[in-house]
This record gives C-alpha cells, structure tokens and sequence, in this order.
C-alpha cells in the first residue's frame, strides 16, 4: 500500500477537505492522525479510518498545536506527512469596527498556527525526509470577492508565500512543501464560519461552471506526495475560478 507505515497528520479533519484526505491516507494504509476541534464530527471520521489518533484541539491555542506534535510522536513515534488543512473564516473589511479582532482571529488559525505546527513537526519530517501540504486557496491568488473577505484572503496569500519560503529552506534538507489552492468546494465550511454562500453561488465565478467536492482536493493532495520532483508549488484547483473574466 502506498502509505504504507507512514505517519500523517491532517488538521481539520473532523469534515470537508480534512475528512476525505485522511480517509485516503488511511485507506493507503498511513496511520493518520486527526485533529479538529468538534469531537462528535471527529469521531465519525474516525469510524472510516484504520486504527487513527483523534485528537481534539483548538488551533489557535500554542498549547493545543504542541500537544498535536507531542501525542502523535509518544503514539507512532515519527511523523512522515503534514497537512496544514484547519481553517477559519471571520468578516471583517478596512471600514469595519471589527477588522483587528477579525484579522488577528483568521491569521492565527490560517497562517500563524500552520507556521507553527510545522515548525514543530518539521525535525521528525526531516528523519524520514516526507512532506508538507498547505492547504490555502484561489482567495489567495485573486482580489477580494467582496471587502469582508480581507483577512482571510491575506491569511491565504500568506500561506502561498510560506510555503515558497519553507520549501526553499528544507529541500536541501530532503522535505518537500507544496500548496493546495481549492476555489468552491462543496464542504460545511459556510455553516461552520459564516462565510457568504451557498456554494451553488460560485459556479457562475468558474470556467468550468462547477463547485468541487472534497475528494478531488483529497486527491491532488495524495498526489503531491507522490510528485517526488515538486517542491513550492501551489497547485490551483479551482474549476478555473482564477481565470474566469
């Protein structure tokens, strides 16, 4: 199996994109760890995996995202695979009473914490020269859809450039780090942050006149660790929403 002894690690993994990768993961025979933050949803997911470790956790919490890197390592013992997938919407524009709250609230979860996650994981990914997959999205490559959109578009393109900055640092080190940039994606990300939907919306914004579903996304991140030869990449999959005139 492909994943075979392999340790992963996806974060937001109690629905949506974190869901399905982890269960690919799992079904390719990786020993995955998921963390989230709703225990219930955590819990279902878990029915669909081998054997993984659950771990609840608050992303925005320094000691939450150690405790992660702690519990996986004192349960497998190494860490082979990171999916930074947590992510959060708040809104919140430059005219708004609120945008320092909203700002600091996104880029905590979107950026600071997979900053620092990966810095933690990192020396043992290093041991068994695996990879990381940053989870961001086409909002990071485009201008606001509307002004509320601000932090998490900054956190997004944020996560683009550190994932540029951590590839070019640990490649000489054997680990690979890539992006996944998804537009609409038929997930529960709408009822969970308030972000504007309903999906079926964004259709008229793509190309390809379509809104994904979570396992094409799952997909391009199995294969990102397949591509042996790519490292700081953001792969864009978003019904070519970035391209739409």
């Amino acid at each position: 199996m492909a994943f075979e002894n392999k340790v992963v690690i996806v974060t937001g993994a109690s629905s949506g994109i974190g869901e399905a990768a982890a269960e690919e993961f799992s079904a390719g025979g990786a020993r995955v760890v998921l963390v989230g933050r709703n225990e219930a949803k955590l819990s279902n997911v878990a029915k669909r995996c081998n054997d993984p470790l659950v771990i609840r956790a608050d992303m925005s919490k320094d000691e939450d995202v150690q405790r992660i890197v702690n519990e996986t390592v004192d349960r497998f013992g190494q860490i082979d695979i990171l999916v930074n997938n947590a992510g959060t919407f708040a809104n919140g524009a430059l005219l708004s009473c609120n945008l320092m709250e909203t700002y600091d609230y996104v880029m905590g979860v979107n950026l600071r914490a997979a900053i620092y996650l990966t810095k933690l994981a990192v020396p043992y990914i290093i041991k068994t020269k695996g990879n990381i997959v940053n989870i961001s999205s086409v909002s990071g490559v485009i201008t606001p859809v509307f002004p509320g959109l601000l932090a998490y578009n900054v956190s997004k393109a944020g996560l683009n450039h550190f994932t540029k900055c951590a590839a070019t640092e640990l490649g000489p080190l054997g680990v690979r780090v890539n992006a996944v940039s998804p537009g609409p994606v038929n997930t529960d990300f709408i009822e969970n942050t308030g972000f504007p939907g309903p999906w079926e919306t964004y259709k008229s914004a793509t190309v390809l006149n379509r809104v994904s579903e979570s396992k094409e996304i799952a997909d391009m991140i199995i294969l990102s660790d397949k591509a042996k030869s790519i490292t700081g990449a953001n792969y864009l999959t978003d019904n070519g929403m970035s391209i739409k005139r």
